[in-house]
Parts: C-alpha cells; structure tokens; sequence
C-alpha cells in the first residue's frame, strides 16, 4: 500500500512524551512515513531518539546537523517538510510530541480532506485524559457538531495541510521574527480561499506544553511567564 500521508513531529526533549507519540502514530490504521524533528534535544534525548528509531519505525532528522540557529526552529521544520509533502505529493500532518492519537485518528483526518469542498487545515480536537475537551480548544468545549468551520486559529498539535494549500503557499515566506505559526498559517488558508476545520468526532489526547515545560508556568506563575515571553522574547507568535 503506497503511502498517504507524511506526518511530522518537532521534538525538544520529553522523551517520554515524545515516544508515547510516535508509538501511537506507528499503530495508525493508514499508511504513512513519520519524520521526527529533534530541535536540539540533549545529547540522552537525543540517543533515545536514534536508539528507538528502527524500533518504532520513523525517520529521525536532527537539527543540529543542518543549522546553528538555536531552539526553537519551527520555521525550518515547517519548511523542509512543506518541501518534502510537495515532493511526495501527499498532505501533510503535525503531531506534536505531547499528542496521543488513536489508530484512526490519521483515517478520520485523510477521509474528511478528502469529502470537504476547499479543506485548508483539518485538526483533531484535543481531550484530557478523561475525554474532557482542552488546551488549545477550550474555546470549543460544549459545542455538540462532530465538525465545526471555523474562522478561528487552529492549533497544530494534531492539523492536517492539505495537498492543495500546501501547493498554494510557500512556507518560505514565513515571517523570521515568529517562533510559532499556528495563528499566521490559519489566517493564510482562509485567505487564500480554503476552510478550516475541527473534528469533534475524532479527539486525540492532548498533555499541553508536556513539550515546553516552561510554558506551564502560564498556569502555575503567570507573571514570570509573561516576564519570559515578552522581555526575554519568548513563544513569539
């Protein structure tokens, strides 16, 4: 069976979260290849990841191989995978390494773009361990449709790029000033005539920022975090 979906998952450390994925993605019901993105990680992060590779079964490109340019560098990852997609001709899907999907999550995702009239972004909603829906779609929560069209960001914790917005937009023109594109790259597919869409009906687990513990600061001391990311230029987005 020829592949239908490239996947890729950016990776700084949290290895454990970070397997937990890639196992749960290598379960998947639909043919795929899987490029892991390791950001810089330690060097034990980092032997995990080569030494868990062929076990699990996915493609490990590390960054520090290609660029000086210190973490985070999802600018390049989107790029060179954008790169990558087009070249396969296949859509293209993030998982981020604190995501659980379910064997049918990349199913449901690939037979939704292919039914939906103008499918820019396609994203999982993302759940709590107890099936509560969470971080980042808190904003959702209650609302009772499997699907939801919307004009607002998607979060790229578990998104699917469909072939046809991939081939319309060059990620190369993304702004260098940004750490994170989710808001920027929501906006462009509207702008370019697509839609965005949530699936209700195919929620994936979601440990927010298990991949930036820093981040969990927003929650726990918001005022340091908020020192971080405004006067040390942190999470720019």
């Amino acid at each position: 069976m020829s592949v239908q979906v490239l996947v890729i998952t950016p990776v700084k450390d949290s290895i454990d979260t970070t397997l937990d994925t890639a196992k749960a993605i290598a379960e998947s019901s639909v043919n795929h290849h899987h490029i892991i993105f390791n950001d810089f990680s330690s060097e034990e992060s980092t032997l995990q990841l080569k030494l868990n590779k062929d076990k699990i079964g996915y493609e490990l490109i590390n960054l520090a191989d290609i660029t000086d340019t210190p973490s985070p560098n999802y600018k390049l990852v989107l790029q060179m995978a954008q790169k990558r997609a087009v070249e396969m001709d296949l859509p293209l899907l993030v998982i981020e390494s604190d995501v659980v999907v379910k064997p049918e999550t990349l199913s449901d995702l690939l037979a939704f773009t292919a039914q939906d009239e103008k499918p820019g972004l396609i994203g999982s909603v993302t759940v709590d361990e107890t099936g509560e829906v969470n971080f980042p779609y808190l904003k959702f929560k209650g609302r009772k449709e499997e699907v939801i069209k919307t004009d607002r960001s998607l979060s790229f914790c578990c998104t699917l790029f469909s072939s046809e917005f991939l081939n319309s937009f060059d990620f190369q023109e993304l702004d260098d000033a940004k750490d994170w594109y989710d808001t920027f790259i929501s906006k462009k597919s509207l702008e370019l005539g697509y839609e965005n869409s949530v699936l209700m009906n195919s929620p994936v687990w979601h440990r927010p920022h298990g991949s930036r513990p820093w981040k969990q600061l927003k929650y726990k001391n918001p005022l340091k975090y908020y020192f971080l990311k405004y006067w040390r230029g942190l999470d720019k987005i």
